[in-house]
């Protein structure tokens, strides 16, 4: 895959910032001396935890380096790292690892999410938000093209370009046993969008990011046109003339024992 567009990610960054300050706020710590984010992207998510643990040392991870560049030019007091969630292990157990909107892309979560758990220190918070909306038009949308010609062949099997979530409650059975509180919930968000075109705009940062990249620029382009065609009418206009989106988020929220 490409690699990540900081500026396309950004247009909507209060959006995609609302759920990660939700996230945080849920972590029972009164304080920490090393929290690391986890899928930094530009920093919007590790800028809260610079605000929210002022003496800490926070690091930010991320296997893309325009966005570790973004990061890096919005706080260049904190630190960033070049790094694969998949093999990512700590230099010292941090109090806090966050992830917010990031494990979504990583597979494995019967191993991952027990691993990130386990590398903490005593105390410490596992706290994960990931977009749950695989079901959603815009996802399923994303796949019914293409799995169409002229799109199928090199896009290939679209059911592989993201990891597949387990149930809510699966996330809570991999951490209850060994945790001192599990906490998970489901948010549905619903947000106003200018257009079609906006709402394409939107999952183009993130998660059509996969499709369009497979295809070569011809392809793309009408890719792109039949997908917005078909959210067109998957997302009618309401009364103001704005298209509402909901996006539903899982949270989970877990502390080991001191």
């Amino acid at each position: 895959m490409l690699d990540w567009n900081p500026a396309l990610y950004r247009r909507y960054e209060d959006e995609r910032t609302r759920p990660a300050q939700e996230l945080l706020a849920r972590v029972p710590l009164p304080a920490a001396t090393r929290a690391v984010d986890l899928g930094c992207g530009p920093g919007n998510s590790t800028e809260l935890l610079v605000q929210r643990f002022p003496g800490a040392e926070v690091i930010g991870t991320d296997n893309s380096e325009a966005m570790l560049k973004s990061a890096r030019e919005r706080l260049p007091a904190a630190r960033f790292e070049l790094s694969d969630i998949a093999s990512w292990q700590p230099a010292s157990p941090p109090d806090l690892i966050y992830a917010n909107a990031s494990l979504q892309w990583v597979p494995d979560h019967e191993t991952l999410i027990p691993r990130l758990f386990a590398a903490l220190a005593p105390g410490g918070v596992l706290a994960i938000q990931m977009p749950d909306n695989r079901e959603e038009p815009t996802h399923r949308l994303m796949r019914q093209v293409a799995a169409e010609a002229p799109w199928a062949e090199p896009i290939g099997n679209a059911d592989r370009l993201r990891t597949m979530l387990l149930p809510l409650a699966g996330y809570y059975d991999l951490l209850a046993a060994e945790a001192a509180q599990v906490d998970v919930w489901r948010t549905a968000y619903q947000h106003p969008m200018a257009s079609a075109a906006a709402i394409v705009e939107w999952v183009r940062g993130t998660g059509l990011k996969p499709f369009v990249d497979r295809l070569p620029a011809d392809l793309q382009a009408s890719y792109l046109a039949e997908y917005e065609r078909r959210v067109d009418g998957a997302y009618p206009a309401r009364t103001d003339g704005k298209r509402l989106l909901p996006f539903p988020r899982m949270f989970i929220v877990a502390q080991r024992k001191p």
